[in-house]
């Protein structure tokens, strides 16, 4: 299994689904939380290889009415680390 790292975004509700689809389509995305000011996570969105439109428009569906009812909140975001940074942490 391949190492990952985390990474936070503060981002406005309005904002919210512009910034997910970016994550989705830099493709080493794996998973997706979004968490609101308080901590609480309100969706979590494990992303695989070959993802494709119809199986993740109904979650853009879900994260658009998050994001009409938070006005501030968090992307959390894990990434898969490059080839490079696992070899080279021998």
């Amino acid at each position: 299994m391949a190492e990952t790292k985390k990474e936070e975004f503060k981002i406005n509700g309005e904002d919210l689904i512009k910034k997910v689809k970016e994550l989705i389509h830099e493709g080493n995305v794996r998973k997706i939380t979004i968490r609101d000011k308080n901590g609480k996570d309100l969706i979590v969105l494990p992303l695989t290889i070959g993802l494709v439109g119809a199986v993740i428009s109904p979650a853009l569906a879900a994260i658009g009415a998050v994001a009409a009812l938070v006005t501030e909140c968090s992307i959390i975001v894990e990434r898969e680390k490059p080839i490079r940074d696992i070899t080279n942490k021998v």
